[in-house]
């Protein structure tokens, strides 16, 4: 019975926290219209999550971009069929590692500093302190971020997408000796602009995802410092699964 009382108390828990989070989120997304808002405190989120998240998602992509080409050349070469590197790099990128990878990159680099920040706030108390001025801090502090993630992601993509592709041409063309015609023809004959778009789409919505449910948990920090570190665990790890599960739901509905 022990058993079961836990079980039952988890799962409430779970759908408890699953209806606060998407309530959050929705109160947040309609705050770009309500009072509390401030139109520059998206910019410094833009520059926060855009801006200083680009070197690392930049290094990332490349590289990535790297081991797909060498992979498939090694691959490829079973099959004398080296002149599809270029498009596998291609369509993996726009289609699932671009998205993807920017989505965690910009969780642990972006995401862990909004809960830290929030959980921060909360525990010291400066939260109530909004709130005493008659301020919604949910629309203060959770909508410009919101709406920072859901304009920045697609950015960065757009970019790890370009410097992957560029990593996979130079080891295809520099090191390996394919011909950059035909790397190129690859990209050219086998992406088209659905992938393209696509790759955006999925990156607006982990951009949404990951500045919901790093807001989310530190908003609702407690216990000091500890909690505030135990906020930001939920928080990345929760945004990271949640990136991962969504990523094959989208691409079951986009092709």
């Amino acid at each position: 019975m022990d058993l079961f009382a836990w079980v039952g108390r988890r799962s409430v828990l779970l759908f408890e926290q699953s209806g606060n989070l998407f309530i959050s989120g929705i109160l947040a997304l309609s705050g770009l219209v309500r009072p509390a808002f401030r139109w520059v405190n998206l910019l410094i989120q833009l520059v926060r999550v855009g801006a200083d998240s680009t070197p690392v998602v930049l290094v990332t992509a490349f590289f990535t971009g790297m081991v797909l080409a060498l992979q498939a050349w090694i691959g490829f070469q079973k099959f004398n069929a080296e002149s599809l590197v270029g498009a596998v790099v291609s369509l993996s990128l726009t289609r699932e590692l671009g998205p993807v990878i920017t989505g965690l990159m910009v969780t642990g680099r972006s995401g862990s500093a909004m809960a830290a920040e929030l959980g921060t706030m909360r525990v010291t108390e400066q939260i109530d302190a909004l709130e005493s001025l008659a301020v919604n801090p949910l629309i203060y502090l959770m909508t410009p971020r919101l709406y920072a993630g859901l304009i920045a992601l697609p950015l960065l993509t757009v970019l790890a997408d370009l410097v992957g592709i560029i990593g996979g041409y130079f080891v295809s063309v520099g090191l390996l000796g394919l011909p950059s015609n035909v790397y190129l023809r690859g990209i050219a004959q086998y992406v088209d602009l659905h992938d393209f778009f696509s790759g955006l789409v999925k990156s607006c919505v982990f951009g949404g995802v990951l500045a919901t449910f790093s807001c989310y948990m530190g908003y609702h920090a407690r216990g000091g410092a500890a909690g505030v570190g135990r906020s930001v665990t939920m928080a990345v790890v929760s945004s990271s699964m949640a990136i991962l599960v969504l990523d094959y739901f989208l691409t079951a509905w986009l092709f």
